[in-house]
């Protein structure tokens, strides 16, 4: 096994959305841009260089699954921890030490999750975060499994089923988790899973920690679900934000997924989806990077931020799949 880094761009956003037009646009031009660096480089380079990569060109040359945002919510909310973002660490914070019964103050967080090919394991251990001694608590009554002995293992796991039989049993289900979150000062961790969705929820032995979004008109209080064994933890976000990002996301797939031309009414059916769709279609023939160019001056400008971090990525194959992982990162704005 080998480590490689995989590149996160993480656009963060730092206004509040104005009109939904302009914020559209300035949320489609970061989607572009890691569409475009997610590229596989052995293929962009047969074609002169990522400046020279025609928009209507992106939809053949793009991989399924390259610049996938599966990862973005749980990114999110490991963000929001490493920041104390405060509306969502206290909540969390509240469910690890009165529902998970986790000790400590210093509450910390670890990305651990995979790409969806499952050719890599992405590892961020957050600088040495994981000691000898770190414990996962997984409620079962027994001595809690030293973490970090196991993380090849729960990578392992991720790949291949029959791994997943010599894990212990009170960790069987660990390789399904997206963080580890815990306190620093006591070294203890929960696995967590992170999902979107509050109906995909899954429990499995090992996870004890389910975080979902608030969602408006619904109860959002901390609560155990017998059912999964889990603790969940609705969190509070910026739905607006996320809702353009999402919107945005569909738009753009919609695009490509129709040649790079304007999609038919029946699969982008709202007016205004297809207004921000046909900026697209009207430049179809400009390169990629010319587009993203082109969009600045109509985008919403400071709505986002770009920050990109590079962490290491555990290989357990001789070739590496390159990937780009894009991560919006909602602000809590008053």
């Amino acid at each position: 096994m080998t480590t490689e880094p995989i590149t996160i761009i993480s656009e963060k956003q730092q206004s509040p959305v104005g009109d939904l037009y302009s914020a559209h646009i300035a949320v489609v031009r970061p989607i572009l841009s890691g569409l475009l660096y997610s590229l596989k480089r052995q293929v962009v380079d047969q074609l002169g260089g990522y400046e020279q990569i025609p928009l209507f060109m992106l939809p053949r040359l793009r991989r399924e699954g390259d610049g996938d945002i599966g990862i973005c919510f749980e990114y999110a909310v490991h963000e929001a921890l490493r920041q104390r973002h405060a509306g969502i660490t206290e909540r969390i914070y509240d469910a690890l030490t009165r529902y998970c019964r986790v000790p400590g103050s210093e509450i910390d967080s670890i990305l651990f999750a995979a790409e969806k090919s499952g050719s890599l394991q992405l590892i961020n251990t957050a600088n040495g975060l994981l000691t000898e001694e770190s414990r996962i608590l997984t409620g079962a009554q027994a001595q809690p499994p030293k973490l970090k002995q196991y993380l090849n293992d729960l990578a392992r796991a991720f790949r291949y089923s029959a791994h997943r039989e010599t894990l212990p049993s009170t960790i069987k289900g660990l390789w399904k988790a997206d963080l580890f979150v815990g306190c620093r000062d006591s070294d203890r961790w929960v696995g967590t899973t992170v999902k979107i969705n509050p109906t995909m929820l899954e429990g499995a032995a090992g996870l004890r920690l389910g975080i979902v979004p608030s969602m408006q008109g619904r109860y959002d209080g901390i609560r155990l679900d017998n059912q999964r064994n889990l603790v969940v933890c609705p969190v509070p976000y910026d739905a607006s934000f996320m809702e353009v990002f999402y919107v945005s996301w569909g738009i753009v797939m919609q695009f490509l997924d129709a040649d790079a031309k304007m999609p038919r009414e029946s699969h982008l059916p709202t007016p205004f989806h297809r207004q921000v769709a046909n900026e697209l279609v009207l430049r179809r023939d400009f390169t990629v990077v010319d587009v993203i160019d082109a969009l600045r001056p109509i985008a919403q400008p400071h709505l986002l931020f770009n920050a990109s971090e590079t962490v290491p990525v555990e290989v357990n194959v001789a070739e590496k799949t390159p990937d780009t992982l894009i991560s919006p990162t909602p602000a809590i704005i008053a």
